[in-house]
């Protein structure tokens, strides 16, 4: 997801494309839609082939996508963000004879090859064998952990935990639950970040409502509230995902905590905290009023997560959307399935 914040409005674009990893001229910029409409599968050491090693690193990838994608947007751009980025190593199949062959539609791609070239000036690579396996066993127990398939946060019921991958091996979480009204309740996750802004003052309930312009006159102890952003920790459209990570975190849940899994259904956790992290600036940038002071206050305000919890929140499933009655949220259940894909 791409987010472009302006001074007018927040723009953002779901981006799924490809780019050629390598720079030359004679095989194709991109493989096109075949990323998303074809059947892809792992390299295995039984994979025939020669593998050619890339030369564009992540940065210079994901720096040619923002670049792309922000021409045509107005300037001027106070604010952007990529959140939840995947990037992955595709390798698309060409054989070469007299000319160069797209090996999948078997017609070549160019109609004469350059004397200057030579299959032999490419440098290997072989990626057959990366794929590394997690053990899903509790590290703390021994009990199966349980997880959908897209899911990155894996729980023990057994001995009440949670765990998220780091690396190659298992790190337990620190979670919560607020504890819903009834059976038909379904638990969203989210990720809870106290962070440290620098440039703006907002440590406490009562600097948001100054800062966000919400109509409520502060109270007494609300400046001893600490502020913490509520991002969600699942995946959804771009300006779903913003609209629910403002309205939480305007929200400020104050709602008793309880350490422990809720006996409900629980949506899989499948974005990392490492990309809500990446939202945190762009969120701030979605409640600040009025509007006409995001170019003074944003550009120098610096957002750095100091912890995270992640926290189950309870909402109620109803026909075609959960809905949280005691904040005011809405989501439409459809968008949610479809999102799984994302």
């Amino acid at each position: 997801m791409l987010f472009f914040c302006g001074l007018n409005d927040i723009q953002e674009r779901f981006v799924d494309i490809s780019q050629q990893a390598i720079t030359t001229p004679y095989f194709p910029f991109s493989v096109g839609v075949r990323s998303q409409a074809m059947k892809i599968r792992f390299v295995t050491p039984d994979t025939d082939g020669r593998f050619l090693k890339p030369k564009l690193d992540y940065q210079e990838i994901f720096g040619n996508f923002d670049h792309r994608f922000a021409k045509s947007l107005p300037r001027p751009i106070v604010h952007q963000s990529r959140v939840g980025e995947s990037l992955s190593l595709i390798y698309s199949p060409f054989y070469v004879k007299d000319k160069l062959y797209d090996a999948i539609l078997d017609k070549p791609v160019s109609s004469v090859l350059s004397e200057e070239f030579d299959i032999d000036d490419f440098a290997d690579v072989d990626p057959r064998g990366h794929i590394r396996f997690v053990s899903t066993l509790c590290p703390n127990c021994g009990w199966d952990l349980e997880g959908e398939r897209d899911a990155l946060v894996l729980r023990c019921k057994n001995c009440n935990s949670t765990w998220y991958p780091v690396g190659k091996k298992l790190k337990q979480l620190k979670f919560a639950h607020i504890a819903g009204p009834g059976e038909n309740t379904i638990y969203l996750p989210f990720w809870r970040i106290r962070a440290e802004i620098s440039g703006l003052q907002l440590n406490s309930y009562a600097d948001l409502i100054e800062i966000a312009n919400l109509p409520r006159a502060v109270q007494n102890g609300w400046h001893d509230i600490a502020f913490r952003f509520w991002i969600p920790a699942f995946k959804v459209r771009p300006r779903i995902y913003l609209r629910l990570a403002r309205q939480v975190t305007v929200v400020q849940p104050q709602d008793d905590l309880i350490p422990k899994l809720p006996e409900n259904r629980i949506h899989p956790s499948n974005l990392p905290v490492e990309e809500a992290i990446e939202s945190l600036k762009l969120t701030l940038a979605s409640f600040i009023k009025p509007r006409k002071t995001l170019s003074e206050k944003l550009p120098d305000a610096k957002v750095t997560a100091k912890s995270f919890t992640l926290i189950f929140l309870p909402f109620n499933d109803e026909h075609h959307e959960f809905i949280q009655p005691d904040y005011n949220i809405a989501i439409n259940k459809n968008v949610m399935s479809l999102s799984r894909n994302l």
